[in-house]
């Protein structure tokens, strides 16, 4: 799996790590159904906050919802996970998003993608996700076009940028991309006044995706000679932080302004999970259970070709593993845990279930 919002299902409690499992097995399946099981190595953790959105502007008591048969990744058990057009919107933008990532792979000739038959590949790969995702966007009314649009600029606006340029110049097109994405979660909600506060929080998530991305592979990019906004633009650490920061705030003033059902998920992975990632990206404080130093990261499509392998083998949900993409240790899925606090398990995102307990650091002021 990749994506900035990376949660520990330790700090998750029972309640809302089933709810989060629900979306996540939601999107797979639903890449799944629709456009084969290739393209199921799309998934990720970002993509599956459109889902969680959507369902928590709509009322609660499970609705949009289905039972799952037996998965590996869940130990052969059933489950029920979030079906409908959240999980359709969640698939559009996750196909249109690695469609984008997977050309960009092949215009920078990054590892094996130098070679010309896996070039052409590639781009086939990523030319079939494209148009999938356009399909599974239309279908649900939303017009994958601005994504599209957003990945085509942001080429532009890399090559000319260089010392001095505004690091937020770089990172616009993924702003927009994201805010029309979380916007459109109303829309399917059936709640428009949720369209405004759902763009800016999108926009500011666009803006965290793409700083802590530079953040984390500074150092390799580096080493390898390849392009990084911090770098191209001179944009000390400090300022990425501050940036990162006030997309924060900026995130938890948008969402107090979005009408709920249910945000209790919704606020867990928005406020006190973005909060870690920032954290980690910059080398703060993380989970207890976090990864040792890092180590080099594998390239997109060697990493889907890892993610496969464990994903056949069970090695995802049974014991640790080591993640495809970061080489992190991870748990499997299946493990438990005694030694976290589970204070916050049932969060509806007052605040009150985390007095006192410092893994939370709720800080909520609603």
């Amino acid at each position: 799996m990749f994506g900035i919002v990376r949660p520990c299902r330790h700090r998750l409690g029972e309640h809302l790590k089933t709810q989060w499992m629900a979306h996540l097995c939601g999107l797979c399946l639903a890449l799944r159904k629709d456009h084969g099981q290739f393209a199921r190595i799309v998934t990720n953790y970002d993509g599956l906050l459109i889902s969680v959105l959507t369902e928590a502007q709509t009322s609660a008591g499970g609705g949009g919802r289905r039972t799952a048969g037996p998965c590996p990744l869940r130990g052969m058990r059933t489950a029920s996970v979030a079906d409908g057009e959240g999980a359709r919107l969640s698939a559009a933008v996750s196909l249109v998003l690695a469609s984008a990532k997977v050309r960009d792979h092949v215009a920078d000739g990054d590892g094996l993608l130098a070679r010309k038959p896996v070039a052409l590949a590639a781009r086939r790969v990523a030319s079939s996700w494209g148009a999938a995702g356009a399909r599974s966007g239309s279908a649900v009314g939303f017009d994958t076009a601005v994504l599209v649009d957003a990945v085509d600029r942001q080429l532009g606006i890399e090559t000319l940028a260089g010392p001095g340029t505004p690091i937020l110049t770089v990172t616009e097109p993924t702003e927009t991309a994201t805010a029309a994405a979380f916007a459109h979660t109303a829309v399917l909600a059936g709640r428009p006044g949720n369209a405004a506060p759902l763009a800016e929080a999108g926009r500011l998530f666009g803006r965290l995706a793409h700083l802590l991305d530079a953040v984390e592979d500074r150092e390799t990019d580096a080493a390898s000679g390849a392009w990084n906004p911090l770098t191209a633009t001179g944009t000390p650490l400090a300022e990425a932080r501050r940036l990162a920061d006030d997309a924060l705030r900026g995130i938890r003033l948008a969402l107090s302004e979005v009408e709920f059902a249910d945000s209790g998920l919704a606020h867990r992975l928005l406020v006190h999970e973005l909060r870690t990632s920032v954290d980690r990206a910059f080398g703060a404080a993380s989970c207890a259970h976090g990864a040792p130093p890092r180590r080099e990261r594998r390239g997109l499509l060697a990493g889907c070709a890892v993610w496969v392998g464990m994903a056949c083998t069970c090695q995802l949900c049974c014991g640790e593993y080591e993640d495809p993409w970061s080489r992190e240790r991870k748990e499997g899925l299946c493990n438990d845990c005694d030694d976290c606090c589970d204070c916050c398990d049932g969060c509806n995102g007052c605040g009150d279930c985390c007095d006192g307990c410092d893994c939370c650091d709720c800080g909520c002021d609603c």
